[in-house]
C-alpha cells in the first residue's frame, strides 16, 4: 500500500469521493458526512488503504480548500449586507459565545477537569467548523434568515475563539510562574503580530484581486485568483499566522472594494476548483480521523460535547426569543453550529506544541470530540435549514431523474450519431403509431393526493413529469419535478396542499392514434421526459404514457414495422 503513488492514491480518494457522494443521496446524508464516513474506512483506522504519510503529503491541498472556502464566505460579507444584518446577529452572537464558553469552562471544572484546561477547551468550543457548515448550506442552496446568521456566526465564533484561545493561554502561561512574565508579555505581543498581520495580508490580498480583476480579462483571472490565494497562503504557513483570518479578510476586502455584481462572477470562477478540492478536503480529514480517539477522550470528552451542545443550542434559543425571532430561527439556528473540526484542531495542536502535558490533554480531548461533532454536525446542519423550511424541494427529496437503461440507450445514441451512423434529426416513420409503444400500467397521482402522498410518488418514479387525474382517471394537468424543484419546502403546508394545488394546465396530449413523428416533434418542443396518452373516445381520460427514452430506444434498434415491435417487446 504504501508504495502507491501520491497520484494513484489521489485518485483513489477522488473516486471514493463520488461513490460515497452517490450513496449520501440514496441514504439521504449530506455529501460531507458522506465523504468523511468514506474517507474514515479508506484511513488507517479501519482498513489502512490510505497510508498515514501520503495523508500528510496531501496536507497542503486540505489547506488550500480551507482557505477557498473561507474566502468564499466572506466574499457575502459586504458592508451593507452587515449593517443590515448585525444589530440582529451580534446579540445572538454575543451571547452564543459566553454560553458556550461558561457552560463548557463550568461544567468541566465542576466533573473533574483542571482550571487552565477547562477554560480553554471553552476557549475551544466557541469554534465552528467553518467549511462543515458552508459547504452543508451550499449544497443543500438554502435562503433564508438561519442561512444567512449562519454564515456570520461560524465568521464571529472562530474570530472570538482564535483569539480568545491564544490570550487565555498566554494568561495561563504568566500567572503559572512569576518568572516568566516577561516571556508571556512577549507572547502577547507576538499574538497581536500575528494576528494584525495575517488580517494584514488578507485586505492586501483582496486588494490585489480586486484591482487584479479590472486589468486582467479571460481565463488569466483565474489564474491570478490561484496565485494571489496560494501565495497569501504561503506566506502565512511559513510566517506561522492563522490564516483563517486572512482569508476571511481577504473575502470581505474583495466583497467591498470590487463592483459589486462581480463578487458572484469572482466566486464563480473558483467554485470548480473549490468543489474539487473541498471532496479531498473531507476524504482526507476523515482518513484522518481516529474513532479510537472518542474512547480515549473520556468521560471528559462526553462532558465536553454534551456542554458543547447545551452551550450552543441555549446559548441561540434564549436571545431568539426575547427578541422575538421567527420560531424556525429560535428552534433551529443553535443546530447549525454544532460541527467543530479545523480550528479547533490547528489551536490545540499549538497548545500542544508549546506545553506537551497540557497541550496534549486538550488534543486528546478535541480530537475525540471531532469524530462526533464532524459526523453528526452536516446531518443537523441539514435538518436544520430543511424544518425551518429554507431548502428547495429539490433537496427535500428523494428522487432519481432517469435511469440505469435510459442513460444507456442515450448514450449509445449518442456514440451512433457522432459517427454518423444514426442522424440526429432522424425522425420515426409516420406509420408507426403510439398505441404501439406507450406504457399502459403507469400510474397517475390523484388531483386530492397531499402534498406528502404527491413527495411518496416523485420519490418512487423516474420520470420528471407526473400526470393529474380527476376522479375518473381524466388528466387534468401534470406536476413538473423541475418546477418543483424551485420551491422551497416548508415541512408545514404537508397536510394543506394537494396535488391540484401544484399542477400546471394541460398543455400536451397525445392520442394512441399519433404517429411517433408527431410525438417526437413535441419533445423536441418542450423539456417534457414524458407525455399522457389519453384516449379520443373518452376526452382526458388516462391511458398511459410515452417517454422521450423509449422513442430513442426504438431509433436504435432500428424497427421499420409495428409488427417488430411488437415481437421484440416480449423478450
Amino acid at each position: 500500500m504504501g508504495s502507491w503513488h501520491i497520484i494513484f492514491t489521489l485518485g483513489i480518494l477522488l473516486a471514493a469521493g463520488l461513490i460515497s457522494g452517490t450513496l449520501g443521496e440514496l441514504l439521504r446524508l449530506p455529501k460531507v458526512t458522506a465523504y468523511l464516513l468514506m474517507g474514515v474506512m479508506l484511513g488507517p483506522a479501519v482498513f489502512g488503504v490510505i497510508p498515514h504519510h501520503q495523508l500528510e503529503e496531501l496536507e497542503p491541498l486540505v489547506h488550500l480548500a480551507m482557505a477557498l472556502v473561507l474566502f468564499n464566505l466572506g466574499c457575502h460579507f459586504t458592508l451593507s449586507r452587515l449593517n443590515r444584518l448585525i444589530h440582529r446577529v451580534l446579540p445572538i452572537s454575543i451571547s452564543e459565545i459566553l454560553a458556550t464558553f461558561f457552560a463548557v469552562s463550568i461544567g468541566l471544572f465542576l466533573i473533574g477537569e483542571s482550571g487552565s484546561a477547562s477554560i480553554l477547551l471553552g476557549a475551544l468550543a466557541i469554534a465552528t467548523a467553518p467549511a462543515t457548515t458552508i459547504l452543508v448550506l451550499k449544497e443543500m442552496e438554502s435562503e433564508g434568515p438561519i442561512s444567512e446568521y449562519t454564515g456570520i456566526l461560524v465568521a464571529l465564533n472562530n474570530l472570538v475563539s482564535i483569539i480568545a484561545f491564544e490570550v487565555i493561554f498566554v494568561a495561563i502561561y504568566f500567572f503559572q510562574s512569576d518568572s516568566q512574565g516577561a516571556s508571556a508579555s512577549t507572547q502577547l505581543g507576538h499574538l497581536s503580530l500575528d494576528i494584525f498581520g495575517s488580517i494584514f495580508i488578507g485586505i492586501f490580498g483582496g486588494l490585489m484581486i480586486s484591482y487584479g480583476n479590472a486589468v486582467i480579462k479571460g481565463s488569466g483571472r483565474i489564474i491570478m485568483l490561484i496565485a494571489l490565494i496560494s501565495l497569501a497562503l504561503g506566506m502565512c504557513q511559513t510566517m506561522e499566522l492563522p490564516y483563517m483570518l486572512t482569508f476571511l479578510a481577504m473575502g470581505f476586502t474583495v466583497a467591498n472594494s470590487l463592483v459589486e455584481e462581480d463578487v458572484p462572477k469572482v466566486e464563480t470562477e473558483l467554485n470548480p476548483l473549490t468543489g474539487f478540492l473541498c471532496v479531498l478536503f473531507f476524504m482526507i480529514h476523515g482518513a484522518d480521523l481516529k474513532p479510537d480517539q472518542f474512547i480515549h477522550a473520556g468521560w471528559i470528552g462526553g462532558g465536553y460535547i454534551v456542554l458543547r451542545l447545551l452551550g450552543k443550542y441555549l446559548g441561540v434559543l434564549i436571545p431568539a426569543k426575547m427578541r422575538k425571532e421567527e420560531p424556525e430561527v429560535q428552534q433551529w439556528l443553535g443546530t447549525t453550529l454544532f460541527a467543530q473540526a479545523g480550528a479547533a484542531i490547528t489551536l490545540a495542536a499549538i497548545a500542544e506544541s508549546r506545553d506537551s502535558v497540557l497541550g496534549g490533554h486538550l488534543q486528546t480531548i478535541i480530537l475525540g470530540s471531532v469524530v462526533f461533532f464532524e459526523i453528526v454536525g452536516p446531518i443537523m446542519i441539514r435538518q436544520s435549514v430543511l424544518r425551518a423550511g429554507e431548502v428547495p424541494l429539490i433537496h427535500a427529496i428523494h428522487h432519481t431523474a432517469g435511469d440505469p437503461v435510459s442513460e444507456f440507450h442515450a448514450l449509445i445514441r449518442r456514440f451512433l450519431v457522432s459517427f454518423g451512423l444514426l442522424s440526429e434529426d432522424e425522425q420515426p416513420h409516420d406509420e408507426i403509431l403510439v398505441e404501439q409503444l406507450y406504457r399502459k400500467n403507469v400510474k397517475g397521482i390523484s388531483q386530492t393526493a397531499t402534498f406528502n402522498e404527491v413527495i411518496s410518488f416523485i420519490e418512487h418514479s423516474h420520470d420528471n413529469t407526473f400526470p393529474v387525474l380527476g376522479a375518473n382517471d381524466e388528466v387534468v394537468g401534470v406536476i413538473r419535478y423541475q418546477d418543483l424543484s424551485n420551491t422551497l419546502f416548508d415541512p408545514k403546508i404537508g397536510s394543506l396542499v394537494r396535488a391540484a394545488d401544484l399542477a400546471n394546465n394541460l398543455e400536451t396530449v397525445v392520442y394512441p392514434d399519433d404517429s411517433l413523428a408527431r410525438v417526437w416533434s413535441k419533445f423536441r418542443e418542450d423539456s417534457y421526459d414524458c407525455l399522457p396518452v389519453v384516449s379520443r373516445e373518452q376526452p382526458h381520460r388516462m391511458l398511459g404514457v410515452i417517454r422521450r427514452w423509449e422513442i430513442l430506444k426504438y431509433y436504435i434498434k432500428g424497427h421499420k414495422t409495428a409488427q417488430g415491435i411488437d415481437t421484440k417487446s416480449g423478450h
